[in-house]
């Protein structure tokens, strides 16, 4: 239930991105011949729904105060996020690239410990996606997060254009997401960046990267509880700021700002900001979002002895299962 969702590492039923114990969820109740032929005293398909996608928890308090904790986990990490990329490259040093990366990954670590125990730590929509998807967290506690990350990172990018000025905001898109930018040429403005496609692709790489390097520890229960929050949290950072660093490089795309992996991080600044930012601004949810599913079905496909995490209650598949029973087809 949700007002028992205290994430942890250390209990046998329970990962960093995990709630306290559920039940294996079963797509169908066992019934009696009588109770086949005859209806019997079952649940009603609109209670059944409301339990499948846990909407119970759309109105617990709980629920909304961890996603608080997501909300201001999200402005910090924007704020933040955002001053680095805009002082790495204002102050003009040799390796901007790399300095942004190391920064990232330390204030990325720093911020899911920070956030865990109130509400999972994660602090990006694709992270709460793929938890939802993989049964960690009900769909609406999904819902929820994503709601308040996005919430989150439009108040970081407001809080940076409150104490930026108006040349920097300008020179630096804001720290934002951009795949292009209007440069001054010798015939006038020209747009210099990455093309869609080459941005789309890096997006659903270094995503997928993403999860099944660095997050797939931390959603299974084995190497969760083995490892600890400080070792998960450490790890993850690291391998987001090598993407940064390895999208930022690959490509030497002028315009381009590197492979964002968390869409909510890019919608804040695009808001405030607008403008360019808006340009294949769709690329930055569809690539990750490709990436999450992507890795979901990887998860099923795998021999499920090595992977620690199946007794969980809101597994998509499962959802399916109890959405479209087979029974109520051969029924038919």
């Amino acid at each position: 239930m949700a007002e028992n969702y205290v994430p942890a590492v250390v209990e046998d039923e329970e990962n960093v991105y995990g709630g306290s114990k559920v039940q294996p969820f079963s797509a169908s109740t066992p019934m009696s011949e009588q109770e086949k032929f005859e209806g019997g005293n079952r649940r009603n398909d609109t209670s059944k729904l409301s339990e499948i996608l846990g909407l119970e928890e759309l109105f617990s308090l709980n629920v909304w105060r961890a996603s608080l904790g997501e909300l201001i986990g999200t402005a910090i990490f924007v704020f933040a996020i955002d001053t680095i990329v805009i002082s790495s490259y204002d102050a003009e040093i040799k390796a901007p690239k790399l300095l942004m990366s190391i920064l990232i990954a330390i204030i990325i670590a720093i911020l899911l410990l920070a956030t865990n125990p109130v509400s999972g730590g994660h602090i990006n929509p694709i992270i709460t996606l793929a938890a939802a998807l993989i049964g960690l967290i009900s769909l609406s506690r999904a819902a929820i997060y994503i709601l308040a990350q996005c919430a989150g990172a439009v108040l970081g990018a407001l809080a940076l254009k409150a104490v930026v000025n108006s040349t920097i905001e300008k020179t630096f898109s804001l720290g934002g997401c951009t795949l292009t930018v209007i440069a001054p040429g010798p015939n006038g403005p020209i747009v210099i960046g990455l093309e869609t496609s080459q941005a789309l692709w890096l997006e659903i790489i270094c995503t997928f990267v993403f999860l099944f390097t660095s997050i797939w520890m931390a959603f299974d229960l084995r190497q969760a509880r083995n490892l600890g929050r400080v070792k998960i949290f450490s790890i993850i950072g690291i391998v987001v700021g090598l993407l940064v660093f390895v999208s930022t490089s690959v490509t030497a795309a002028k315009g381009y700002a590197g492979a964002g992996m968390n869409p909510a991080r890019c919608l804040g600044p695009a808001l405030v900001r607008g403008g360019h930012l808006w340009n294949g601004h769709w690329v930055f949810w569809a690539g990750p979002g490709i990436a999450c599913v992507a890795f979901y079905l990887y998860t099923k496909v795998i021999p499920p002895q090595h992977f620690h995490a199946h007794e969980y209650k809101h597994d998509f598949l499962n959802i399916l299962k109890a959405l479209f029973p087979s029974d109520r087809v051969n029924r038919k």
